[in-house]
C-alpha cells in the first residue's frame, strides 16, 4: 500500500455510536447505497449497490435473472453472491413503477425500492 494514495479509515462511528463502514469503502466493496429498499410494516431498510430480480422455476430452484420487476420475481441485492444483502419472497403485486421507484408487495410484506443515484 502506498501511503496516502487511498483513505485509509474504513470504518467511522455515527452519531448514536454506532461503528458504520465509510462510504468509500462501501463502494469498493459492491456495497454502495444506489438503491434503498424499506420494508413497510417496520421501516426496515437495506442499502445495495445493485439489484437484479429472480425467476425461479417450479421446483423453487432458480431459473432465471432480469432487470425489471415482473410478478412471481424476487429481488435480490448486491452482491451477487452468497452473501446477498437481502432476498424478497416472489413479487405479487406492483402498486407503482416509474424510473426510479418500485411500490410492491410480496407473499409476505410490501415494499418500496428507490434508486437514489
Amino acid at each position: 500500500m502506498i501511503p496516502g494514495a487511498q483513505p485509509k479509515a474504513l470504518l467511522n462511528i455515527d452519531e448514536n455510536g454506532n461503528l458504520v463502514m465509510d462510504e468509500n469503502f462501501l463502494e469498493l466493496m459492491g456495497m454502495g447505497k444506489n438503491y434503498k429498499l424499506v420494508r413497510e410494516h417496520d421501516n426496515l431498510t437495506n442499502y445495495s449497490t445493485d439489484v437484479m430480480w429472480v425467476e425461479w422455476n417450479e421446483n423453487g430452484r432458480f431459473k432465471s435473472k432480469h432487470d425489471t420487476i415482473e410478478i412471481g420475481r424476487s429481488l435480490i441485492m448486491s452482491p451477487f453472491n452468497e452473501a446477498f444483502t437481502w432476498q424478497t419472497t416472489d413479487v405479487t403485486e406492483i402498486i407503482d413503477n416509474s424510473e426510479n421507484f418500485i411500490k410492491f408487495k410480496t407473499k409476505n410484506s410490501a415494499y418500496t425500492l428507490t434508486k437514489e443515484k
